[in-house]
């Protein structure tokens, strides 16, 4: 099966999407004040593509709060400091034309990934998913290369089985997400190429 994909052309809405997505991460921001710059600089390229995903009816794809107890709060009733309530399992989930996907945002700031970042019950969460006919896949950004990659779920099983650290000179390069235009992460193109190889 072929899958829709985003056109040239459909990155023209991109500025009215991104305003109402910048909105909505100002928010967050405001509200998680201690979570890692860059990882949300990574996960606003993530949300942006999936809203204009969602705007161009190729894909419904939703992030899933972690839920935060909040233990110190300002005067306008902000969290300023808080821990997290419950194990999350993945950060986003949803379906790509009839597809079911789930999938997490890692990132590192070496060329090696460490295994240890993916807990056990997130893979846990993955491996069912796909049991259950739906694509997992992890997003990984090694920040000091500024590149990204599709770590299709069939690979990470592999790195898991092993107990391995994930090296970026070892990923498979057509799984490489190249930064393009105005919309950053090609998820689309990526998940394709999986559906292809099973």
């Amino acid at each position: 099966n072929e899958i829709k994909k985003l056109t040239e052309g459909d990155y023209d809405h991109y500025d009215e999407i991104q305003k109402k997505t910048d909105e909505k991460n100002m928010q967050f921001m405001q509200e998680t004040k201690n979570i890692d710059e860059q990882l949300i600089a990574f996960e606003d390229m993530i949300n942006r593509t999936i809203e204009e995903y969602r705007h161009k009816k190729l894909a419904l794809i939703q992030k899933i709060p972690t839920p935060i107890v909040p233990t110190k709060m300002d005067k306008e009733g902000h969290i300023t400091l808080g821990y997290f309530d419950k194990k999350s399992t993945v950060d986003y989930i949803g379906v790509v034309q009839e597809i079911p996907v789930c999938f997490d945002a890692k990132e590192c700031a070496s060329n090696t990934f460490p295994l240890t970042n993916i807990h056990k019950h997130q893979y846990e969460f993955m491996q069912e998913f796909e049991e259950q006919g739906g694509i997992s896949f992890i997003l990984i950004y090694f920040n000091k290369i500024e590149i990204a990659y599709y770590l299709k779920f069939s690979e990470l099983k592999k790195y898991w089985t092993a107990k391995t650290d994930i090296k970026v000179n070892d990923l498979i390069k057509d799984y490489r997400i190249e930064m393009k235009r105005k919309i950053k992460l090609p998820i689309i193109e990526k998940l394709q190429l999986d559906i292809d190889e099973r």
